[in-house]
């Protein structure tokens, strides 16, 4: 695991006017992210996750603090998004659904097609770059969804609940087939989800976010090996770690 320090949040605040006051998302979030690691974001509904990638996406500004990348205030465009619903267009292939960010940015389709074809194989989409996303699994649809942001080129991935409206099988099936992807390609991910077993099996560590306006209550450090297996679950290495987080999102639901 690499020491460099790719992403810095310190002390951010965020919040939106309202007509009676303002409403409090963020409040005084510090975390500090290694270049390759893979960290998760649990927490309540609600409590400002996804408003945290928003920020640090540049899609908004925090109300104060910072969020530097690489030592440099984050702009839009600066890392790869992908939100919980896969948003393919269904008019369009497979192969034309995956370039559609490179396309914005204005590469040609012919190149940008030319591009993405060497990644078919590796996202399980090989033969079926001719579809159309009616004819694609839950799974298949998250996999072409990935593969249009990382086609960016992007160092680090922002991935919002990318499995919560999968089936238990097609989930545990697209964990693996996620940490496979992050080991061969090497991003820094950072990954909100609900589930407290997905996020220890994928993780290296784990920021247990208060309900809104949302601090950092905990930060677990995950200290199972990798390469992670399935079968790692029933170890009580990760039943403990199960437990300690378990309790703490119990205390946090009960302040």
């Amino acid at each position: 695991m690499s020491e460099i320090l790719k992403l810095l949040i310190e002390q951010v605040y965020k919040e939106y006017p309202m007509k009676d006051g303002a409403f409090e998302t963020l409040r005084d979030v510090s975390m500090a992210i290694r270049k390759g690691e893979f960290i998760s974001i649990i927490g309540p509904s609600g409590s400002g996750k996804s408003t945290l990638f928003k920020l640090i996406s540049g899609l908004e500004v925090p109300t104060s603090g910072k969020i530097l990348l690489d030592g440099d205030p984050v702009v839009r465009g600066n890392v790869g998004y992908m939100p919980q619903k896969d948003h393919l267009l269904p008019w369009r292939t497979v192969l034309d659904n995956v370039i559609l960010g490179l396309e914005v940015k204005g590469i040609p389709k012919r190149e940008a097609r030319q591009k993405a074809i060497p990644y078919l194989k590796l996202f399980g989409l090989e033969s079926f770059e001719n579809e159309f996303p009616s004819s694609l699994s839950g799974g298949m649809k998250q996999r072409a969804a990935l593969l249009r942001t990382i086609l960016l080129e992007k160092d680090v991935l922002l991935l919002d609940e990318p499995f919560g409206a999968l089936d238990e099988i097609t989930r545990l099936q697209m964990q693996n087939w996620l940490l496979s992807i992050w080991e061969k390609l090497n991003h820094t991910i950072l990954f909100v989800t609900h589930s407290i077993d997905e996020a220890i099996f994928l993780s290296d560590r784990i920021y247990v976010f208060s309900p809104r306006p949302a601090t950092v209550k905990h930060v677990v450090e995950i200290p199972l090996p990798r390469p992670r297996k399935p079968v790692m679950m029933t170890d009580e290495t990760f039943i403990q770690l199960k437990k300690e987080l378990l309790k703490q999102l119990s205390d946090i639901s009960q302040e």
